[in-house]
């Protein structure tokens, strides 16, 4: 069965990511602001990464335009893997801002600072949080929706963001309660370190995108359930199998290519209504399938990994 299309009230992921900047500029602002008013270490780290989501959201912009521009004589296969580049492009930025907060933060702790108007900067920090908290959760289900890996990798890095300014808030309610100045200073590197784990992971996500990674196991599932009721036997013989089964990734898109084995005796129209027909329900199955058959006749078998070709 055909799978339903996404409702027409989700935005696309053009709409969100020019959210994305919008709200990244009023994030920016508030924590700025936050930072000046208490001169907080962990309340600058917290606007330092705010940056990184206004550049973030902006290269994220122009990926999925890239993307989303149709097949060309030199781009056959679409502009899809732009995306990759865009979480590949985030993942660095969030690794490089947590660098900055790291040396930011050392020299504090080496000389703790009393922090002021403690009160206006964590209704700062907290609204900016929220901001970012509900952009992200709208994100993650166009994400889901529309299979991009440059909106995820947005949405991503906005829920670092919120457990960052969580982080911040809790830390400078623990230097007010304890008097402990050299705690803004620890909470900043903590949230510094938290940031890198995220970045490599969307460091990571991205490179197994360009090295072709294969279809989710459950999308597998999906294609070989959908070949399983076109396979067909005649006692022991096999009158049409399926065989070599490759898949890969590529941004919203995903390809399968195979070889489909029917008898020799079958004329070539038969054989290629018969192929027509799987192709259709393989990409009525999943969204963004495209599908490349080869006939073979039923006792003919291809051969792959030539040991000239390993060389």
């Amino acid at each position: 069965m055909p799978t339903a299309a996404a409702p027409r009230s989700l935005p696309s992921p053009r709409t969100l990511l020019w959210v994305s900047v919008g709200v990244a500029v009023i994030t920016i602002v508030l924590k700025t602001l936050a930072w000046y008013v208490t001169d907080s270490v962990g309340l600058l780290s917290d606007a330092m990464e705010s940056f990184v989501n206004l550049a973030s959201a902006i290269f994220a912009l122009m990926m999925v335009t890239i993307a989303q521009r149709p097949a060309d004589h030199d781009h056959p296969y679409g502009h899809y893997k732009a995306e990759y580049f865009s979480s590949g492009f985030e993942g660095i930025l969030i690794v490089g801002a947590a660098v900055g907060i790291i040396w930011a933060a050392a020299h504090r702790l080496a000389d703790p600072q009393p922090l002021q108007q403690l009160g206006w900067g964590l209704v700062l920090a907290v609204l900016s949080s929220a901001l970012n908290g509900v952009l992200a959760w709208a994100m993650f289900r166009a994400a889901r929706e529309h299979r991009s890996m440059a909106l995820e990798a947005d949405a991503r890095h906005l829920v670092t963001d919120v457990w960052t300014s969580v982080g911040v808030v809790v830390g400078i309610g623990a230097v007010a309660l304890t008097g402990w100045l050299w705690l803004d200073a620890a909470v900043a590197i903590g949230v510094a370190l938290n940031i890198v784990r995220e970045g490599g992971h969307l460091i990571w996500r991205s490179s197994q995108g360009l090295m072709d990674e294969a279809v989710e196991p459950d999308v597998l599932a999906e294609i070989e359930k959908t070949l399983a009721g076109f396979a067909h036997q005649r006692g022991e013989i096999s009158i049409i199998r399926f065989d070599h089964i490759t898949t890969r990734r590529s941004g919203q898109r995903r390809f399968v290519d195979l070889h489909m084995h029917m008898p020799a005796s079958w004329t070539l129209g038969r054989a290629a209504a018969v192929r027509g027909s799987v192709e259709q329900a393989l990409m009525s199955a999943v969204p963004g399938l495209r599908a490349t058959i080869q006939l073979l006749p039923s006792d003919v078998e291809a051969h792959f990994d030539d040991p000239k070709d390993l060389i």
